[in-house]
């Protein structure tokens, strides 16, 4: 199991509709992220910021790789462009984080 980390961005003033959406998350999208391997997957928000930390647990990173192609992911994407920042084909902007601390 890896854990991967990486930052987002949200967009000012969007902070409770970012987690309305997230607490209302689709199915069939948990249910595609566990399928590519996701077994935990937790963000963050520094209040002060507007950034968003992802943390996900996954079986093998290379699984993640379909699903940018994947109809629900992009759908998702879609959904969320409005209140982040985002590329040209809605995935959001995000920025790989280096674990430099483990304290098991």
């Amino acid at each position: 199991m890896q854990q991967l980390a990486f930052e987002m961005k949200l967009m000012k003033g969007y902070e409770a509709e970012y987690q309305k959406r997230h607490t209302a998350i689709w199915p069939e999208l948990t249910a595609l992220l566990k399928s590519h391997g996701v077994s935990e997957y937790y963000i963050y928000l520094n209040e002060q910021s507007l950034s968003l930390f992802g943390i996900m647990k996954v079986e093998d990173p290379i699984q993640l790789d379909a699903l940018p192609h994947h109809p629900i992911m992009k759908k998702w994407w879609a959904y969320m462009k409005d209140i982040m920042e985002t590329n040209s084909d809605y995935s959001p902007l995000s920025i790989s984080l280096k674990n430099v601390f483990y304290m098991p």
